[in-house]
């Protein structure tokens, strides 16, 4: 794709960074509008992404394409920056070619972290993209620490007349990137998760098991990563082999999240994001905590939760928040 997305790269990984001599001046990068990147997909695609997010056998409105409910599960659009509209194995590699962004050192992508994810829905997809579904794409917040550098990127699916189904922010930490000492600005900004209550108990708490193979199903929806299948690979990058793919994380949560206060209705998940704040193995087991909040000024449910991976005593998304819309009870 035309950006080394952080969406689809190994949390925690280091290597080496590479700085270029272009001229760096971070408030150029600002607004900055990559090519928009062709995408589709297919049912099949849609079958596919649900079983990589752990849905089960009574998920039929998700997994059984002649359910009379059948539906994208609203997170879909995630997998697309890497996906595009490739129907065969996606070339990872290739798919991490960067175009330049002005005003921003080159990063080595062996040395991005993703560090949070959100997506809002517009629109419910259809089932099928046809002709001329795209992302586009823009800067809009950077931020250099003593740490690093952070890129926020915003994603537009758009169809092919250009009306907007989904909007995503995702963010990249550039480990150890040095620019100008320190600067912060952004123009655009996911949800913001409220603090977790802490005089009281959770309202829902859901507990699921990580099978061994599930990496090995997340991939096949366009993020071939070999870090999410390859052992050795795994264990080179300091992981102690294979960890999962944490859009996949995201997807479990978000899952947890819509079975628990949507009541499994599509339509009913507005907005989700998380930052992602440590690795999940295949075989561990995740729980997610989950907090009504309070109504948000469009009439939804604000929600605040937390996944932590039993597994390691670690949270895996950390600054979970997201707007449901709770189905209106009928009077009697």
């Amino acid at each position: 794709m035309s950006f080394s997305p952080p969406t689809r790269l190994p949390e925690g990984s280091i290597l080496t960074l590479h700085l270029t001599t272009m001229s760096i001046d971070l408030e150029k990068a600002i607004g900055f509008e990559n090519q928009d990147q062709p995408v589709s997909w297919t049912r099949r695609d849609l079958l596919l992404y649900a079983v990589g997010i752990g849905a089960k056998k009574d998920d039929l409105q998700f997994v059984y394409e002649l359910d009379k409910r059948f539906s994208a599960f609203p997170t879909y659009p995630v997998v697309l920056s890497l996906k595009g509209n490739q129907t065969d194995v996606v070339n990872f590699a290739k798919a991490l070619d960067s175009e330049p962004i002005p005003g921003l050192p080159k990063f080595d992508p062996k040395r991005v972290v993703h560090g949070s994810q959100s997506i809002e829905s517009l629109k419910p997809l259809p089932l099928e993209s046809g002709p001329g579904w795209k992302l586009k794409k823009r800067v809009v917040g950077v931020h250099e620490n003593k740490s690093g550098i952070i890129v926020e990127y915003e994603l537009l699916l758009v169809d092919g007349n250009g009306t907007p189904y989904s909007r995503m922010i995702t963010s990249s930490f550039n480990v150890g990137a040095k620019a100008v000492g320190k600067f912060s600005k952004a123009i655009a900004k996911a949800p913001v998760a409220k603090p977790i209550p802490k005089d009281r108990k959770p309202d829902h708490v859901v507990t699921e098991h990580i099978s061994d193979e599930q990496a090995l199903v997340y991939r096949l929806s366009g993020d071939y990563n070999p870090l999410h299948i390859d052992p050795e690979i795994g264990s080179r990058l300091g992981f102690g082999g294979v960890i999962l793919h944490g859009l996949a994380s995201l997807g479990f949560a978000a899952r947890a999240v819509l079975s628990n206060v949507g009541n499994n209705d599509p339509s009913a998940l507005k907005a989700i994001g998380v930052r992602f704040t440590s690795p999940v193995k295949p075989g561990d087991n995740l729980e997610t905590s989950i907090w009504e909040v309070g109504p948000t000024k469009d009439g939804a449910t604000e929600v605040a939760f937390v996944t932590k991976n039993l597994s390691t005593g670690k949270i895996a998304l950390g600054g979970g928040v997201a707007y449901v819309t709770k189905a209106t009870k009928a009077k009697l």
